[in-house]
């Protein structure tokens, strides 16, 4: 049996019919008599009206979902139940307004009706025809209305119906031309309507689809094979031109690789210092794009920065630096992971290496209240970044009082960042300069440009302070990792539980090719025990 379907309805416009015959009576005041006129004409307007009236029952049953309604209008019930049920079911549309268009035509014994069918289709928008019907009397002077596959719109023939097909949309490309893998950086398309509803599908909907609205066309389809035979309308836009973007699909398969089997929620970014081109993104579980737009507190892997800004102010590696186990501002109190500390006689370059939280908390006064941020901006943090995608690109406020700029020297209180960010901040010091990360280079309009380089003499500190932390701090588990890398860890904490919960960090760039990098645990724990593992994978992966 079958099922009747309802569409909301929107207001009808006038049906127009021939003008019925009415009884006109007249007075004569100023003379005698009374006489009647007959306007119905003959019984040929009368036969008209009556025709059109069933063609109007047939298309309102019709216009409201009602396919067996409409069919019994018919001199073929069976048939135009199916074909009308078909096309309601293929097309699937959400408004229906079906309505005399003209004026009826007597020909012979049959009465023409012209009507025009208007829907509104999701993914087509507003699609209309114009037909005809004919009805004919019936032996029992009942008029039926003819059905035939034309009647319902004009194009088809018989064994045909009408249905949708979804209008070619471009790719998304990697570097080397090939479909775009990563599913977290394209997104998705929503399978109803055609467009895209994340990611590049979506910030590039309109490019892909070539404009125009509509992602979906109406065509004649054979109802046996359902192959589409003609298509109907114009198309709206243009072909669909596709999108090109910078990842490499063998860094983005290490990458996606290195994450496989991860329980928590992870990241990998993966750039090339000398360009700024992101070279791979990964994502677990997919869908939101953490790589690029997650907004995390740092952690210790920020302090590249902070040791940036205190080299600029005259710290050397070789510095000593004492690193207690507990440092105090204020009355909080600050520590380092598992409450470690370094012999007399370390240094600098020895704390950052190990990640002292207690030397980098005491070490405050050594820069002004607005250094950091300052330094921030020579890495490129906290610009406005046209990557051709939507991205976090950090935050590093002025602190509010002691205690904040105490915390934000070690990566936290309100300082935020995306994995993206750090991998940038990693590619800046291999470079020396900042270098604005792109995704989709054709739609980069304007790169952000830090307001200075810096200084070669700082860069070049940074780079062995970051050697030694594989070397000899806490980037143990890249040791045996070829290519010379060079890294920072990072714990990130979060939350209000106590202990608190932290993140997981690893930032860093090779040494013997173009690759910066930074890796994303959530709720991970340590940044060298676990998020150093995975970025020693990524790196195996990469041969």
């Amino acid at each position: 049996m079958t099922q009747e379907i309802q569409f909301p309805r929107r207001r009808r416009s006038a049906r127009r019919r021939p003008v019925l015959g009415i009884l006109v009576a007249v007075a004569i005041v100023a003379g005698a008599g009374y006489w009647v006129y007959n306007a119905r004409g003959d019984d040929g307007d009368a036969e008209v009206a009556a025709a059109t009236e069933r063609v109007e029952g047939f298309l309102a049953a019709w216009e409201a979902g009602k396919a067996g309604e409409a069919a019994s209008y018919t001199d073929a019930p069976g048939a135009a139940e199916s074909l009308i049920d078909s096309v309601l079911t293929n097309l699937k549309p959400t408004e229906t307004e079906i309505a005399v268009d003209g004026d009826a035509e007597r020909v012979e014994g049959e009465v023409k009706v012209p009507f025009r069918v208007e829907m509104r289709i999701p993914g087509v928008g507003e699609y209309a025809w114009n037909s005809s019907a004919v009805a004919r009397k019936e032996e029992d002077e009942q008029w039926e209305v003819e059905f035939t596959t034309p009647m319902v719109h004009p194009e088809m023939k018989h064994g045909q119906t009408l249905a949708l097909q979804s209008r070619e949309r471009a790719k998304i490309l990697d570097s080397t031309g090939a479909e775009l893998q990563a599913s977290s950086l394209t997104g998705a398309v929503d399978p109803e309507s055609g467009k895209g509803v994340s990611g590049l599908q979506r910030r590039y909907d309109e490019q892909l689809t070539g404009g125009g609205g509509g992602t979906k066309s109406v065509v004649v389809a054979d109802r046996d094979s359902g192959r589409a035979v003609k298509r109907l309308g114009e198309e709206k836009g243009d072909r669909g031109e596709p999108v090109g973007t910078t990842i490499d699909p063998s860094v983005q398969v290490a990458a996606a690789e290195a994450l496989e089997g991860v329980d928590k929620k992870a990241a990998i970014v993966a750039m090339a210092p000398s360009s700024g081109r992101i070279l791979a993104a990964a994502n677990v579980p997919g869908g939101m794009n953490r790589a690029l737009t997650g907004r995390y507190a740092p952690g210790s892997t920020f302090k590249v920065v902070t040791a940036a800004a205190l080299l600029k102010a005259g710290m050397r590696p070789e510095d000593v630096a004492d690193c207690p186990e507990f440092a105090h501002v204020n009355g909080q109190r600050f520590e380092n992971q598992d409450r470690f500390t370094l012999p007399a006689g370390s240094t600098f370059k020895d704390s950052f290496a190990d990640s002292c939280n207690t030397f980098f908390v005491n070490a405050r006064d050594e820069v002004p209240n607005s250094v950091l941020q300052d330094t921030a901006r020579t890495f490129g943090i906290g610009g406005v970044w046209d990557v051709g995608a939507v991205t976090f690109d950090g935050a590093v406020p002025v602190p509010g009082n002691e205690n904040e700029k105490a915390a934000s020297m070690i990566g936290q209180a309100r300082v935020e960042a995306s994995p993206l960010v750090m991998a940038s901040v990693a590619a800046t010091v291999k470079e020396g300069e900042f270098k604005q990360p792109v995704l989709v280079p054709d739609a980069v309009k304007e790169k952000h440009e830090a307001p200075e380089a810096l200084d070669p003499a700082v860069a070049a500190d940074l780079r062995t302070m970051m050697r030694a932390t594989v070397t000899e701090g806490a980037g143990v588990e890249l040791r045996d990792v070829p290519g010379r890398p060079h890294a920072k860890t990072g714990t990130a904490e979060f939350g209000n539980e106590d202990p608190p919960r932290t993140h997981a960090w690893m930032i860093g760039f090779q040494g013997d090719r173009d690759l910066a990098w930074a890796v994303l645990l959530e709720d991970g724990g340590s940044g060298g025990a676990d998020a150093g593992p995975i970025a020693a994978k990524f790196l195996q992966n990469l041969g």
